[in-house]
């Protein structure tokens, strides 16, 4: 592939002095172990550098901890001003943005120049706005005798860990509320797509950004991933990934007692009532499973299709999956990309090999003939619902299909894993629907489809699949102090409730 396309853009010329953003500048990290950046597309690594050590954690959250107190101390108006500027500066470049992205995931350019990149921006324009509505109740005489009212503050420095599948919009989600509430931010990106974490953050200081405010580590997550989550200097930790991992996070946080803020894995029912569309249903199915090569903790990876429908749902989507064209992500045609690794294409053919000792591969099933770490939409009937292919997160272009008899059953297999982050329901009957919105348990539940998101709106999980809110409003809670303000109105020395503790002195 040439790296010199898209307007000259190329990643080692970019990335040269290293893939750390200290204090408002790249440079090389220090542990002494090389990694490679490979196209999964291809195999082929287009990117080399060091990891980081925990003397790179440190100093970046020392860069983090000299920013704070200015732009804490900044005006909401001054912030969002800024953060303004950073959307401006994100837009501008969404063609270097999309294209790196498509590099070092794979993902398709349609994708990314879709939605991966203008989700970015929008995230950034929305709280951008944001940063000026941190709001507490309003004061008031709660006591009689004295006025209250809340501030909200910054926590701290933040320290973040990022996964692999969206890092573009994942260093988004982290850093954006973070800092339009205040705070300092060090973001840990995964050590195999660290490039548009790294130029996310040169944007924000590009745009006017205070150096240290933003700062990327990219190193492994035994070694920076967990002095990060384990500095005593940092106030507060959120990770995105598997929930085996989002366990350890929580314990190494727990030994600090930091805020802590879990986005955890999925696996996502679609249910599919009897007087549902079927074609917009089959669609949709297809569509939420195979988004980013089904690697999103969203996914539509369990579909519960009540009896009726259960045959025709089945051929329609194994139709559709058939004709999804799987190929070079550069390529306008191309529906599929690769999936992050052949380390976790084969993970995914693993789940489905052992599935063929008691379940259906219905269509797909394998890996094309290619170097790159391709694996064709596959269709898996038959399974057991306490089956591995229906319990466990696979991470990739599987769906599983199973039939339902009453509306009772639907909604209580759909209810039936561990986890809790998305689902959705598909009907015309709005009584269906409300049952479905208020009974699924899980912290996003679509009607009619699957997979959108807005940046109004909140996303995070129930169950296993973590809490915490990242996007909208809501995810400034996770990125703010609450203090309580009470002022004596009575100018009295010698109050009444005094009486309690002095007696008649």
């Amino acid at each position: 592939m040439d790296l010199s396309a898209n307007g000259g853009f190329d990643v080692r010329e970019r990335f040269a002095e290293g893939a750390q953003y200290v204090g408002g500048t790249l440079r090389g990290g220090t542990s002494g172990r090389p990694h490679s950046v490979v196209d999964p597309a291809t195999g082929e690594s287009v990117y080399s550098y060091e990891l980081a050590g925990t003397a790179d954690v440190d100093d970046a959250v020392a860069a983090a901890a000299r920013a704070l107190p200015g732009w804490a101390g900044a005006t909401p108006g001054e912030r969002s001003d800024a953060m303004h500027r950073f959307a401006a500066v994100l837009s501008g470049r969404a063609a270097e943005f999309a294209y790196a992205e498509s590099l070092q995931c794979g993902k398709p350019l349609r994708l990314t120049t879709e939605f991966d990149v203008p989700g970015t921006v929008d995230n950034t324009a929305f709280f951008a706005g944001a940063a000026r509505h941190l709001e507490g109740r309003a004061a008031g005489e709660y006591s009689g005798d004295h006025t209250s009212y809340v501030r909200r503050e910054p926590v701290g420095v933040v320290g973040s860990i990022a996964p692999w599948n969206y890092p573009l919009q994942m260093a988004a989600w982290k850093v954006l509320p973070a800092i339009a509430a205040g705070n300092t931010i060090v973001l840990k990106p995964a050590e195999l797509t660290p490039l548009t974490s790294l130029m996310f953050a040169q944007a924000a200081t590009e745009a006017g950004i205070p150096a240290g405010v933003v700062n990327v580590v990219t190193g492994a997550g035994k070694e920076a991933g967990e002095h990060l989550v384990g500095h005593p200097d940092v106030a507060m930790t959120s990770f995105t990934g598997s929930t085996a991992v989002g366990r350890r996070v929580a314990e190494i946080a727990t030994a600090t007692v930091k805020r802590l803020h879990l986005e955890l894995g999925g696996k996502a029912p679609f249910v599919v009532f009897d007087d549902a569309d079927l074609e917009a249903a089959v669609h949709g199915a297809v569509a939420g499973a195979l988004i980013n090569t089904g690697q999103d903790c969203t996914a539509a990876t369990r579909a519960y299709v009540q009896r009726p429908l259960y045959d025709a749902f089945v051929a329609g989507v194994a139709d559709l999956f058939s004709g999804i064209r799987v190929g070079d992500p550069f390529d306008a045609k191309t529906d599929l990309g690769p999936l992050i690794s052949h380390i976790q294409r084969d993970r995914v053919a693993g789940f489905v090999e052992r599935a063929r000792s008691y379940a259906t591969v219905v269509t797909g099933g394998e890996a094309p003939g290619s170097p790159g770490a391709f694996y064709r939409p596959t269709l898996v009937t038959g399974a057991a619902q306490d089956s591995e292919i229906v319990q466990s997160e696979i991470f990739g272009p599987v769906l599983v299909v199973l039939p339902f008899d009453s509306d009772d059953e639907g909604l209580a297999l759909a209810n039936d894993t561990p986890y809790g982050l998305a689902a959705s329901a598909w009907t015309r009957d709005v009584f269906r629907a409300g049952r479905a919105t208020r009974e699924i348990k899980a912290g996003c539940v679509w009607v009619n489809d699957h997979i959108p998101i807005i940046s109004e709106m909140p996303h995070g999980g129930y169950k296993a699949s973590g809490y915490g809110k990242d996007m909208s409003a809501y995810s400034l809670e996770e990125y703010t102090q609450v203090k309580h303000v009470m002022y004596d109105n009575t100018a009295v020395a010698r109050k009444s409730w005094h009486r309690t503790i002095f007696g008649d002195r």
